[in-house]
């Protein structure tokens, strides 16, 4: 058996935070428990969001049977009240994969806390023997090496719960940002849209995208040890309508029916984000997403060996 649905959401409304573009120098005015600036928490009106998710998310059918997370704070606290309504056994299992975009800079921007330290903030939910698929690189993605990147990622959540699962069928939940929500449902319906700008999947905060699988094709997906650039990270054929690991269909679309405030704070790319002068040796490269290198130089980090 397989995963047949996948159900996706945003974090809940979080704290600001700023940056100084030349500097790289993130600030807020709430502090994370993590110590890191671009890291915050929910605002208190957020916290009402992830109770009212929690809540919808105990009712979905199919249920949700497994929990993916970026490894950002306000992702794990939005799902911390849906933990404890999902049932004994049910971990949070954090992937940098499906983490925050970041634009083209000439520095490094923050990375998520480790996984030790996660565990300590949620000792009860986050899973801490679990291995992110890939680790983005810290000077930042292009657009199309963000949906790249998500298409990698989701093509190894997949056929993890594919493998681990013969039973039965399974659903997963995927917590993250707006930009990866949106390249998440672009990378599992194979649609891109010739303007990446356009408004196709909704991205409201603490909303419910869900996606259901075509076909239950295994995925050839290869995906080497150690370190790479872009194109040597497991090139996954998604784009042109073929979807991560056989297609998907979206019934579902930023669906905010079950938030007191309905559907807010929705988000679309309005074009790259680079910060600062590019470093040295670094140059822009239009590429179209789906042919995965769209960055001279650029490096990502694959976390563990393929389970494929």
């Amino acid at each position: 058996m397989v995963v047949t649905t996948i159900y996706v959401t945003r974090h809940a409304f979080r704290v600001s935070y700023t940056l100084n573009t030349a500097t790289g120098e993130y600030h807020t005015n709430s502090p994370s428990p993590t110590n890191i600036p671009s890291d915050p928490p929910l605002a208190a009106y957020g916290v009402q969001q992830s109770h009212e998710l929690a809540l919808k998310l105990a009712k979905l059918d199919p249920p949700v049977d497994y929990l993916y997370c970026s490894p950002f704070y306000r992702c794990l606290q939005t799902l911390e009240p849906a933990v404890q309504n999902l049932g004994p056994g049910i971990r949070v299992r954090a992937d940098n994969g499906i983490g925050e975009w970041y634009g083209i800079a000439s520095f490094h921007h923050p990375s998520p806390a480790t996984p030790a330290f996660l565990k300590s903030l949620f000792p009860s939910s986050f899973d801490d023997t679990y291995q992110p698929s890939l680790i983005p690189p810290p000077a930042g993605e292009t657009v199309a090496q963000l949906h790249d990147r998500v298409a990698v990622a989701l093509a190894h959540i997949i056929a993890s719960v594919d493998a681990e699962n013969t039973a039965r069928d399974t659903s997963i939940l995927l917590c993250t940002h707006a930009a990866t929500l949106i390249a998440i449902g672009r990378t599992l319906t194979g649609n891109m849209p010739d303007d990446p700008n356009v408004d196709d999947f909704l991205a409201p905060t603490a909303g419910i995208t869900k996606f259901l699988r075509k076909q239950d094709s295994k995925l050839d997906v290869s995906k080497p040890s150690g370190h790479g650039t872009a194109k040597s990270i497991g090139a996954v054929d998604w784009s042109n309508g073929h979807g991560v690991a056989g297609g998907w269909t979206c019934v579902l679309n930023g669906n905010c029916d079950h938030l007191t405030g309905g559907a807010e704070r929705s988000w679309r790319f309005s074009g790259e984000e680079t910060f600062g002068d590019l470093a040295s040796g670094q140059k822009l490269v239009s590429t179209e997403a789906g042919k995965v290198l769209s960055l001279s130089g650029q490096v990502y980090r694959l976390a563990r060996k393929s389970r494929i």
